[in-house]
């Protein structure tokens, strides 16, 4: 079977990840062993749109206001992290030709 004709992107697992319309990479994983541990996805939709998908696990520390404040934290930065790449997503006007 020619993957490149089924649809498939050069990145994409072409393999069982791939159904439902979507294709999908090989997971990168980033793992801090005992510690942290997270695993990004690309994903094409059937429509046709680029995603990253991200799933992050964080050991939290055992006293719970620590804890909360580990989990403020990561929620900043995730917040930071995505508005960033949004901003960097977005279409930027062309510049006028002189």
């Amino acid at each position: 079977m020619n993957h490149r004709a089924a649809g498939h992107t050069g990145w994409c697992g072409q393999d069982h990840r791939c159904n439902l319309g979507e294709h999908r990479s090989e997971e990168i994983v980033v793992d801090i062993a005992g510690r942290a541990r997270a695993v990004l996805v690309r994903v094409r939709t059937a429509a046709g749109r680029d995603h990253a998908e991200i799933r992050v696990r964080v050991a939290l520390a055992p006293v719970e206001l620590r804890a909360r404040r580990q989990l403020h934290g990561l929620l900043t930065d995730l917040r930071h992290t995505v508005t960033r790449a949004a901003v960097a997503g977005r279409p930027h006007p062309r510049k006028a030709t002189r």
